[in-house]
């Protein structure tokens, strides 16, 4: 080919022709060396990129909301508050909510930022586990917890507080102890009968 040009090199007698590789090639290598730049930053700096786990709980919330609807309105009682604390799909929801809502105070996992910790066992407003859909609601400290209730539903309220109740045990490292240590959660929604005989605890 005459317009081919070999290289001035030689190995072993054998000579290359110069083929530089086309612009497409080089223009697919530098925009997959900026992706990948991106990407970096996008998912393991900071805390803005989303995982396909992330993604799997958003579309379950999103289920959760179409079946919200239907579901009547919960009482905010033991029974209740034990049943959907060990519901999986219905804490993936609240933890939806927690996220969107609680989470610059209380820390994504309840460990707590400028609010108290959640997963331990001390408690500054809470002497039973009904208290915490209260504390939710009417808000506590003066204000410094804002009231929820014109925010969330009331059944959103509920859930929550079983989500609350649910992070208590983990002491997890975050804010110290916080008021008073109180009596464990009733065991089972059976021994959680709306009498409230047992104490419970939790939703600071």
């Amino acid at each position: 080919m005459a317009h081919d040009q070999l290289l001035e090199h030689e190995y072993d007698g054998i000579q290359e022709y110069d083929n530089p590789c086309p612009g497409w090639w080089h223009a697919i290598f530098w925009l997959t060396v900026l992706f990948s730049a991106v990407y970096f930053l996008f998912f393991h700096v900071g805390n803005n990129g989303w995982t396909l786990a992330q993604a799997w709980n958003t579309a379950t919330a999103e289920d959760m909301k179409q079946r919200f609807s239907g579901m009547g309105e919960l009482a905010n009682d033991t029974a209740t508050i034990l049943k959907y604390k060990d519901d999986a799909e219905w804490m993936v929801y609240a933890n939806s909510v927690f996220l969107t809502n609680c989470q610059s105070c209380h820390g994504p996992d309840g460990s707590g930022v400028v609010g108290p910790n959640l997963t331990d066992d001390y408690y500054k407003n809470v002497k039973k586990i009904t208290d915490i859909a209260e504390v939710i609601k009417n808000g506590a400290a003066g204000g410094t917890m804002p009231a929820w209730r014109t925010r969330l539903h009331p059944n959103e309220v509920v859930l929550m507080a079983a989500y609350v109740a649910g992070l208590r045990g983990k002491n997890l490292k975050g804010r110290g102890p916080e008021g008073e240590q109180i009596a464990p959660w009733p065991k089972a929604a059976a021994e959680g009968s709306k009498s409230e005989a047992k104490p419970g605890g939790a939703s600071k």
